[in-house]
């Protein structure tokens, strides 16, 4: 016994009902061509969850633009070429994002570095300070007008009136007792890194 033949259906017409925003039509095709959509984004994007996004945004976008269908063209065509540039789409807001990110963690990583830079070097100048002040009051002029203020030893000598082999001998004490003042410092890091700042003061 032959099975009835199935009622011709006039896709071209229901196109047109579509352009002109028909629901149901939208359904018709919906309901026809999503699965196999559906199965062809897994196969690009590899993941089902994206995949079902896709999927949405792909017949979300031919219900907004469907006054652009063309009834006359392969409407299955149609919906894979859009299924190819919404994956496309997909992948370059993903590239996107990850160079961002990448931009974003250098940005915040070198932030975070010249701030940790600045908090270490006031911590080291106030360490420095503080050897200093425990100076002797001649040794910390004499220390504070070379190596902070970086005036000559022929300079210093001029200001306070004593010779530049005093001046030198004051600033070898001085540097002795700063240094011994600083290795009392249980962090040998940190104490060479104080060490070179006092060497790195302007002479």
């Amino acid at each position: 016994m032959n099975k009835p033949a199935l009622p011709f259906i006039d896709e071209n017409l229901i196109l047109a009902q579509l352009k002109d925003g028909s629901q149901a039509a939208f359904k018709y095709f919906y309901d026809k061509y999503s699965l196999q959509l559906y199965r062809k984004l897994v196969q690009m994007v590899h993941e089902e969850s994206i995949a079902e996004e896709l999927l949405q945004d792909l017949f979300v976008k031919i219900w907004e633009k469907r006054n652009l269908v063309d009834p006359e063209q392969s409407f299955k065509a149609y919906l894979y070429k859009i299924a190819e540039r919404i994956v496309y789409d997909h992948f370059r807001k993903l590239t996107r994002e990850a160079r961002l990110k990448i931009e974003f963690s250098a940005i915040n990583s070198e932030l975070y570095s010249h701030t940790e830079e600045n908090i270490f070097k006031r911590e080291a100048e106030a360490k420095i300070q503080a050897a200093i002040d425990k100076l002797p009051h001649q040794q910390k002029q004499v220390f504070t007008l070379c190596k902070i203020e970086g005036k000559s030893y022929e300079e210093v000598s001029k200001i306070l009136g004593i010779s530049v082999v005093t001046i030198n001998t004051h600033i070898t004490r001085a540097t002795k007792t700063i240094k011994a003042h600083l290795k009392s410092n249980d962090n040998m890091v940190y104490i060479l890194a104080l060490s070179a700042a006092i060497h790195a003061l302007p002479r």
